[in-house]
């Protein structure tokens, strides 16, 4: 029987905790309260014998993931392998759960890609383990420049239920959440008949007014994809579309954290209006994401420029192409504005209720007895740091 002991700060209360584990599970938990003075302040290894404790967590869960590290999910040659590489590329950066999001395309492509996952979860227990579902951003979107995003115009449609329905076919009942932009006629009976049959829906890339979100909510819509993105670059002071999703309790919202898709001020006064409890962090990652800076060819925004300071933009303009940063620079990031325990359950805590919720694989929100060793992750971070160093 495989045992062992680990061991790291909870960001929580900044006890030291160690996790005794067995055959992959942890079993016990105990703990060594920091005392007095602040919870920065190193403790020792368990066992005797100075040095720096890292930070411990359960693993980071990313609800918005079009791909990383040169492995594109909506790309014409996704594969099992693609699936795989992804998976594995992501616990390198902390991130132990991931939603596979595949954007508007035609409804062939998006098959294959939702059937590409199905078959890679079928393949590869780690990546079962790692994928609870699927998320299909669009088509159903807003066909206007600005809510659109990088989406494609020519594929954008109304909703159909039967489409929905033939992706859960080919994919063994995989998607487990869709976005929807509730200005087309007969959204909210979509929406009603989507969550009746188990899928959680999310409003975003939208124009919708007031009213057709509350219509929205009411039939049983539950997220914002990322609120504040997507978006016109100019609205009306009030009303508007991000103030009714603000200020509607029912829904959470997903923000990208990455110092480029949203000011500080605004991330902060948008979580304050939410309330950490319903919010929660995404990468929206694509594939250039990960790598050096330069010139790239994204399916997500053509020709595409990553620059020296992460920023993903269309080729020759100021447009954002999408995000290249992973969850942990995030967490980083709204460790700044917040803290280090309000960023982590932004980025653990909430997104797993989330999963946790559906009828998908349950997925640790915090560490305790029967957690697998594998979704544990432990890093090095301090004020001022921007990102996560795992161990």
């Amino acid at each position: 029987m495989a045992v062992g002991t680990l061991s790291g700060r909870d960001p929580w209360s900044g006890d030291l905790l160690h996790l005794d584990h067995a055959d992959g599970r942890i079993t016990t938990i105990h703990r060594e309260p920091h005392g007095p003075g602040p919870a920065e302040v190193e403790p020792p290894h368990r066992g005797g014998g100075a040095g720096k404790a890292p930070w411990i967590s359960a693993g980071l869960v990313d609800l918005q993931v079009n791909g990383f590290g040169g492995f594109d999910l909506n790309g014409e040659g996704v594969s099992v392998e693609t699936v795989v590489g992804l998976r594995e590329a992501l616990r390198g950066v902390g991130v132990t759960t991931f939603v596979p999001t595949v954007i508007t395309a035609s409804g062939e492509r998006m098959r294959r890609a939702v059937s590409v996952v199905a078959e890679a979860r079928r393949r590869h227990a780690e990546v079962a383990a790692a994928i609870p579902f699927v998320h299909l951003e669009g088509p159903h979107i807003s066909d206007q420049e600005g809510p659109r995003g990088c989406h494609d115009v020519a594929e954008v449609r109304a909703p159909d239920l039967a489409e929905f329905e033939l992706c859960q076919q080919v994919s063994g009942g995989l998607v487990g959440l869709i976005t929807v932009s509730p200005h087309w006629a007969g959204s909210a009976e979509f929406i009603a008949a989507v969550v009746a049959s188990g899928t959680r829906v999310a409003i975003g890339h939208t124009h919708a007014d007031a009213a057709q979100l509350r219509a929205a909510v009411d039939a049983g819509a539950s997220l914002s994809t990322h609120l504040g993105n997507g978006a016109h670059a100019q609205l009306p002071r009030h009303p508007n579309y991000l103030w009714a999703q603000l200020a509607e309790d029912r829904l959470q919202a997903g923000f990208i954290a990455d110092g480029h898709h949203l000011p500080v001020d605004t991330f902060v006064a948008m979580v304050r209006a939410k309330g950490i409890e319903r919010s929660f962090l995404v990468s929206d990652s694509v594939a250039v994401g990960g790598q050096a800076p330069g010139n790239y060819s994204s399916t997500t925004g053509g020709d595409v420029e990553l620059t020296d300071d992460g920023r993903l933009l269309v080729r020759g303009t100021p447009y954002l192409a999408g995000a290249a940063a992973p969850l942990a620079d995030g967490v980083a990031w709204a460790a700044g504005a917040f803290s280090l325990a309000d960023a982590l359950t932004m980025a653990t805590v909430n997104p797993a209720r989330i999963i946790n919720s559906t009828r998908m694989i349950p997925v640790a929100e915090r560490l305790q007895p029967g957690t697998r060793i594998s979704d544990v992750i432990t890093f090095d971070w301090q004020p001022g740091d921007r990102t996560l160093s795992f161990r």
